[in-house]
């Protein structure tokens, strides 16, 4: 498995298990490639308008290249705003859209199973609050 992130934006990104993630979603042992990549609302916007449609920054952006890897695109301030707005810890709100994506990428599409797998995942997973600083 490998997992490469990058921050493009001047924000920090929370601390989360990224790869424990990967793993439960995808399986420890399958060979998979995942980008990870933190963008800035004006960078969401323009690839939300070019492969959506849709002229507003997405909280998420998935990409699949291939059976096994994919891109995924998260909005850290479109992000921060939604985890405010439905009353959630910021890294709690971005564990969950980190999961989503990556079901995604799976091929999961949206409806009651995908909704059922992400609350496995999520379960599955340690308390997130321990990935934070002290």
């Amino acid at each position: 498995m490998s997992l490469l992130i990058r921050n493009l934006t001047r924000r920090a990104i929370p601390r989360l298990r990224y790869n424990a993630i990967v793993g439960r979603v995808f399986g420890k042992n399958q060979q998979t490639e995942i980008s990870l990549a933190f963008v800035s609302p004006a960078r969401s916007r323009v690839l939300n308008r070019t492969y959506r449609g849709k002229n507003r920054p997405a909280n998420i952006l998935t990409f699949p290249l291939t059976h096994d890897s994919g891109e995924i695109l998260i909005c850290l301030a479109t992000a921060r705003a939604e985890a405010r707005r439905v009353g959630l810890p910021f890294p709690k709100y971005l564990q969950q859209l980190f999961i989503h994506g990556l079901l995604h990428l799976k091929g999961c599409t949206h409806g009651s199973r995908m909704e059922k797998l992400e609350l496995w995942v999520e379960q599955s997973l340690p308390d997130w609050t321990s990935a934070r600083r002290r």
